[in-house]
């Protein structure tokens, strides 16, 4: 690294110039593999530091950091003559949109497709060294992708992951085509689209920490005041929340309450630098959660409450015992051809036809094809199916 930009090596490009002349290198291309590095692991707010391209003949890894915009690869992205390859795409379309307002379209994802196809090694590792012998190096997947100058071993192992998506795409596509699966990839991948995290509201993450529902309301009132401490100055470094302070130290203080600076001081899990600088606003967010009257003290919310027949499990089960059925003849994993989430909302929505099963949420276009006749028909010789479900 840097590959010359005439070579079939990976190109370096840290300037807009050089952004600039590659993607016109490359503006003729009907398919590309793409993917991000972001630095969750130690950032506070993830964002793209690096974009890793390949077409069928050409390599470059884009540094987001030195190059100013690139209009033209969003260009690329979002029209639709231009196939875009990804593995594992969810986060990178978030990041996408996070970063540049862009809605990928044409979408090919290869884990989505091997899973299709009953492939229970879909890692990109796996799937490389399964179809192609590459083995790839896996020491820096907790790497820090924002430091720089990033070290040519760091460079050579980002290039790695889409150096090789662009053959390994078509050796799932006619896999997918043989096997008649093809059009269920494709219905997938077309969900895809749009990808976005939702718009930020109350921030509730206080509520998703694990052992926060072992802990009574008013701890957990002074959970919340410490998660908005933790964030606080996780956001004002620049690092991720753990390397402020792990979510089981916050419960460890909201247990005890502390009241004292010694007290902060013998808590286990947390730095001397962490307790030398925020010990006193530690203190502070420990006192506001004590002062939460009763009556306003945080809650989970309820979740949605049916109004369950009595053949409710009965009907998951039947479903159940079809899809598992279905699942072993095509080889494929049970979660994959229909999750346990979307068996409950059928039972739920009960339906008596075809047309009926198509309504409800999320169900696809090829779980009806594969599932939805034997589905109806277990669901009619099951016990009394006359009422729908309602949400109480």
């Amino acid at each position: 690294m840097p590959g010359s930009p005439g070579s079939n090596g990976p190109q370096y490009i840290d300037s807009t110039e050089a952004a600039d002349r590659f993607l016109a290198s490359i503006a003729g291309a009907r398919s590309l593999a793409l993917d991000t590095e972001g630095a969750s692991f130690h950032r506070y707010v993830d964002r793209i530091y690096l974009l890793q391209l390949s077409t069928e003949g050409r390599h470059a890894i884009i540094d987001p950091l030195k190059v100013e915009s690139h209009p033209g690869l969003g260009a690329l992205l979002e029209s639709r003559d231009v196939e875009v390859v990804f593995h594992d795409a969810d986060y990178d379309l978030r990041l996408l949109h996070q970063d540049y307002g862009w809605r990928v379209t044409n979408i090919f994802d290869t884990r989505v497709a091997a899973q299709l196809l009953g492939i229970k090694a879909f890692g990109l590792a796996a799937l490389l060294e399964g179809f192609f012998g590459v083995r790839l190096d896996k020491k820096h997947q907790r790497a820090d992708w924002s430091m720089r100058p990033l070290p040519g071993d760091m460079l050579e192992y980002a290039a790695q992951d889409t150096m090789h998506l662009l053959p390994l795409r078509q050796r799932l596509q006619d896999a997918l085509d043989r096997k008649g699966r093809l059009h269920w990839a494709r219905e997938e991948f077309e969900r895809l689209e749009g990808t976005r995290w939702a718009e930020a509201g109350e921030d509730t993450s206080y509520l998703r920490i694990k052992g926060a529902r072992d802990i009574t309301r008013r701890e957990l009132a002074i959970v919340r005041e410490l998660v908005a401490w933790r964030d606080g100055v996780a956001r004002e470094v620049d690092r991720s929340t753990f390397r402020v302070a792990g979510n089981d130290v916050l419960l460890s203080i909201a247990r005890q309450a502390p009241s004292t600076v010694a007290a902060i001081e013998s808590t286990k899990g947390l730095s001397r630098g962490v307790v030398a600088r925020h010990a006193t606003a530690i203190l502070e967010a420990v006192a506001r959660g004590l002062a939460v009257p009763e009556a306003d003290l945080p809650k989970f919310p309820r979740g949605t409450r049916w109004a369950r027949e009595p053949d409710y499990e009965d009907r998951v089960t039947a479903l159940k015992a079809v899809r598992d059925r279905r699942a072993m003849e095509l080889e494929l994993d049970p979660g994959v051809l229909c999750p346990r989430e979307r068996l409950e909302a059928i039972a739920r929505r009960n339906p008596r036809s075809l047309e009926e099963l198509m309504e409800v949420p999320d169900v696809r276009r090829w779980q009806a094809e594969v599932l939805g006749e034997e589905f109806v028909h277990a669901l009619q010789a099951g016990a009394n199916a006359d009422s729908p479900y309602r949400s109480a």
